[in-house]
């Protein structure tokens, strides 16, 4: 099955396009994208890749940032804060907990969100807190 993504690299490029060999276990992944082709990404070169519902995305919508207690996507995760190098804040949900791996999934705490889930590169993140706002190692 191919997904839409959107790759955030650490140097402050971006590619969108769509991908079917994302493996956070592998140091690659394919994206072919309208313009460029099929291009070859290093997961070590990322900040994070966001798989999305539609790559234009919703430049109105203001992302919730407090989990709703009726999602179902949210059962068995931990809240978890990440701050980025380049100061991008994220508010989300992860199964990986504390996430000690390269790379782990977040998944965003607003079901309205246009993205499904996001590959973080744990290189790429300043600092981790919790749900309860302290730091995690």
């Amino acid at each position: 099955m191919s997904n839409q993504v959107v790759a955030h690299f650490l140097n402050g490029t971006m590619v969108k396009g769509t991908s079917m060999d994302v493996d956070p276990l592998r140091p690659l992944c394919h994206i072919r994208t309208l313009d460029k082709g099929v291009v070859e990404v290093k997961l070590a070169e990322l900040k994070s890749l966001y798989f999305v519902k539609d790559l234009v995305g919703k430049s109105t919508h203001k992302e919730s940032k407090v989990p709703e207690e009726a999602d179902t996507r949210l059962r068995g995760a931990h809240g978890i804060q990440l701050k980025f190098l380049d100061g991008e804040h994220l508010v989300g949900v992860t199964h990986q907990f504390p996430p000690r791996k390269a790379f782990f999934f977040v998944i965003p705490v607003d079901p309205q969100s246009n993205n499904s889930r996001i590959l973080v590169n744990r290189a790429a993140v300043k600092e981790v807190l919790g749900e309860d706002g302290k730091p995690v190692p």
